[in-house]
């Protein structure tokens, strides 16, 4: 195994987790950036990320940095830190194909000495049981004789732009006592607040399914509370207010619950839990509550709308935002689409508008096409999914100049005073 002075880097996968990282240590050593995606590199090399998590500035300070889709160019690294996405499929169940992928990738090129670094969020035991046995049998070479693992989890916040992966703590370990110190080693030289060395990569790869698991159940605790107080007609951002008055109260909030990360990682945890022989209770329902949401959330406004006496079917519908949080392009695995294909159920017309998100993503990913602009009095029913900051700076008159005489607005996100608005979670 090579000495921290004698690493060689490459980053694989250059999406939300992996750029960042290659541009923080691209500025401080040689760095190999590889993407299957030959769109991807084009942009990266012409100075613009897609995803806005750099800038052309980042880029350009990120002077060691090459990017390429060519496996070729990743025979004279010795190191590898792999950073492709760990979804679910259509049964909720863990879709490993990127990271087996690249691992191929990565086997191919795999010689004596070499340290496989992943940061994909998996469940424990899935670099050593799943990973570890294919850069094996690509590369001829055996673990921890010839070649040696680590798992250092991502920590990224898509659309935060002040914890950075700079100033995230980050969790290291490795393989072997002398792996983990080389990459606890190798993080330190771009985490400005430290690391934690965790004594093993099992331990690594719980605590991080653990951190999204942990806010997924909270969160589901909110939304279940938010359905009560409804019944209730008790208004839920008081009552959080009011509660959020003690030093230590949580201070989560009711929503859709979507991404990369909260509202996948629990489903790897159950998967794993599963497969020992363990039925995870608190888990499970904590996200069969959270994937209801979307359906909650129609039928609260299908009810709003017939005690109007405003003809649901046909309806013209109006969905501010589609990404799953707010500030950011990224689409991944939001809940949004929930509400529309709901709302389609019901026959209404939806239109889906969202400054933030690509046309051409929005339609691969899920067949939408968002709009340009919401025409002014339009919709029968507006629904705020997404509180970007562009929704915010329209202020409530010009968002309610969309609607026609008598509609329906849904504040999902706690935009606007309860005043304002005529239902809120």
């Amino acid at each position: 195994m090579q000495s921290i002075e004698g690493i060689k880097l490459a980053i694989i996968g250059l999406g939300y987790v992996g750029l960042p990282l290659a541009v923080e240590f691209g500025k401080k050593r040689p760095v190999v950036g590889f993407d299957i995606n030959p769109a991807r590199i084009d942009e990266l090399r012409a100075g613009h990320d897609s995803t806005l998590e750099t800038t052309r500035d980042d880029l350009l300070a990120a002077k060691h940095l090459t990017f390429t889709t060519e496996t070729g160019a990743l025979a004279a690294c010795n190191t590898f830190i792999v950073t492709v996405p760990t979804p679910i499929d259509d049964h909720k169940r863990p879709d490993l194909t990127p990271l087996i992928k690249a691992s191929e990738t990565v086997g191919r090129v795999l010689k004596p000495g070499d340290l496989v670094i992943y940061e994909s969020t998996v469940y424990p035991g899935c670099t050593e049981e799943d990973c570890v046995p294919i850069l094996e049998k690509f590369s001829g070479l055996r673990f921890n004789i010839d070649f040696f693992a680590g798992y250092s989890p991502e920590r990224i916040n898509p659309g935060d732009h002040a914890h950075r992966v700079t100033n995230i703590r980050k969790v290291t370990s490795g393989s072997t006592p002398a792996c983990a110190d080389l990459v606890d080693a190798l993080y330190n030289e771009i985490i400005s607040v430290g690391t934690h060395k965790a004594s093993c990569i099992r331990v690594a790869e719980a605590a991080k399914v653990i951190e999204n698991t942990q806010r997924d159940v909270n969160i589901a605790l909110i939304n279940e509370l938010a359905i009560l107080f409804n019944k209730m007609e008790i208004d839920t951002e008081a009552v959080l207010q009011a509660a959020g008055s003690k030093w230590n109260f949580l201070p989560f909030r009711p929503g859709l619950v979507g991404g990369h990360c909260i509202g996948v990682d629990p489903y790897y945890l159950t998967h794993k839990a599963q497969s020992v022989g363990h039925h995870p209770e608190i888990i499970l329902a904590g996200r069969r509550l959270n994937d209801g949401m979307g359906g909650y959330v129609v039928a609260q406004f299908v009810k709003a709308m017939t005690k109007r006496r405003l003809q649901v079917s046909g309806a013209r519908i109006l969905v501010m935002g589609l990404t799953f949080k707010e500030n950011c392009p990224d689409l991944r695995n939001t809940r949004v689409v929930d509400i529309v294909r709901e709302l389609h159920d019901y026959q209404c017309q939806v239109e889906v508008f969202d400054p933030w998100v690509s046309k051409v993503d929005a339609h691969h990913e899920y067949g939408i096409a968002p709009i340009a602009h919401p025409e002014p009095h339009a919709y029968d029913g507006i629904i705020l999914a997404v509180s970007h900051r562009q929704f915010q700076e329209m202020g409530i008159a010009t968002i309610r100049g969309f609607g026609k005489p008598g509609h329906v607005i849904y504040d999902l996100k706690y935009l606007f005073d309860a005043d304002q608005t005529d239902l809120r979670l």
